[in-house]
């Protein structure tokens, strides 16, 4: 079986359709050269996991690299200290394999719970050992660190690495630590849940920003395209195609991604689009954006959740829809933030803008609906209102309160 294009998590080059990611390895891999400690904090389904995985490839020719995922840890593993270093040593030994002999049985010794009363402290003391004696110097990459954000234990956790961080001319301590999650952890404030109180981790403000773009770029979705055009010969316009996925995605790896495996699975073999040279054009492209937009998917769930929760985001939202007033963009703002974290809107030229136009359709049928059952709903409830609560008087010739 041949390459596929991929909108299920993880993508791999060797599997599947993919945008060359060599430029942004270059550039993380330059923050990691100069010791920066950061994080990668972008939308749901933004590329982070395949990124972070080719990331972690691309730099064990050089280092050590200790690549851990936060969501196979359960919410238990975060009630105390001693829990934390039992699950994150289990986590070092399933996913480090050049670990020194002394260091590997004390982890061992952690992860089994044999050690009573394993503090952060100790557990840092352990891992500053293992930068030590490791021939390489050594990276660590967290992947979805959303699971432990606003806990107590992680934000120490965040505390030990900063203290680690400031004292590395003296005390041995990773070359780079890299945070990924949807989150900033340097302001769990953004992480609101009405129902929660919630921890700012302030011993995050280590972390130097990432500027780094993950969207996808003309050329990075044109590459991509040739590629599959290499394998199949559609005969595509590759520019004007590349051109039109570009323009209605602005980029977002999810939907750029969608975009090309609707045209070669769904479209291809339609009424009307018998083979795959006919699906890969221009009326092709507008028949893959209708089932895009109409269609329920997670990351459109997500983004109809986020509305729900955040009455600001909704407000902004149907303001830049509906009435077309200009809104300034204000990184300050905490709603602002918000929406801009979730990968809702972006900045444009100092004024708030949806991110891209797939979403502005998603997003408009979302509030059309909902005003139309809003107000069924409240013609429905007047009519039985009258039905129910009135009636006719003959005498008066009236409606009446009907008592019975």
């Amino acid at each position: 079986m041949g390459k596929t294009f991929n909108t299920d998590g993880y993508c791999d080059p060797k599997l599947h359709y993919m945008v060359n990611l060599d430029t942004r390895l270059r550039e993380i891999k330059s923050m990691v050269d100069a010791g920066k400690y950061f994080t990668i904090n972008r939308a749901r389904q933004y590329g982070k996991t395949t990124v972070l995985t080719a990331l972690a490839d691309y730099l064990q020719t050089e280092y050590e690299v200790i690549s851990l995922d936060f969501q196979g840890l359960s919410y238990a593993d975060f009630e105390s200290e001693y829990s934390f270093a039992a699950a994150f040593s289990r986590q070092i030994l399933l996913y480090t394999e050049h670990i020194p002999a002394e260091a590997e049985e004390e982890l061992k010794q952690y992860s089994a719970g044999r050690v009573e009363g394993v503090t952060l402290s100790r557990l840092f003391v352990l891992l500053s050992e293992l930068c030590r004696k490791s021939e390489r110097k050594i990276v660590m990459i967290i992947d979805e660190v959303d699971s432990a954000s606003n806990n107590q234990v992680f934000v120490d956790f965040l505390a030990q690495l900063r203290f680690y961080y400031l004292r590395r001319g003296r005390t041995p301590a990773f070359q780079s630590v890299i945070l990924a999650g949807v989150y900033d952890v340097r302001s769990v404030r953004g992480k609101i849940r009405p129902d929660e109180d919630h921890l700012e981790n302030s011993p995050w403000n280590i972390a130097a920003d990432f500027l780094v773009d993950m969207s996808f770029s003309l050329d990075d979705i044109e590459g991509m395209l040739k590629e599959y055009e290499n394998d199949h010969h559609t005969g595509m316009e590759l520019n004007l195609i590349a051109g039109m996925i570009h323009e209605y995605t602005s980029g977002y790896p999810y939907l750029v991604s969608r975009f090309c495996n609707y045209l070669d699975e769904r479209v291809a073999g339609m009424k009307g689009f018998p083979d795959k040279s006919s699906a890969w054009t221009k009326a092709g492209f507008y028949e893959a954006e209708r089932m895009i937009v109409k269609e329920d998917n997670t990351l459109y769930q997500s983004l109809i959740r986020k509305i729900e929760l955040y009455p600001e985001l909704r407000s902004i939202l149907y303001e830049l829809l509906f009435t077309g007033k200009p809104i300034p963009y204000n990184a300050t703002s905490s709603y602002m933030k918000t929406a801009a974290m979730f990968g809702i809107i972006r900045n444009e030229n100092d004024t708030a803008a949806i991110s891209n136009r797939i979403f502005e359709s998603v997003l408009y049928n979302y509030f059309i609906t909902e005003e139309f059952s809003v107000s069924r709903m409240y013609l429905m409830g007047v009519q039985e209102r009258n039905q129910f609560h009135y009636k006719w008087d003959r005498k008066l010739q009236c409606r009446v309160k009907n008592q019975e």
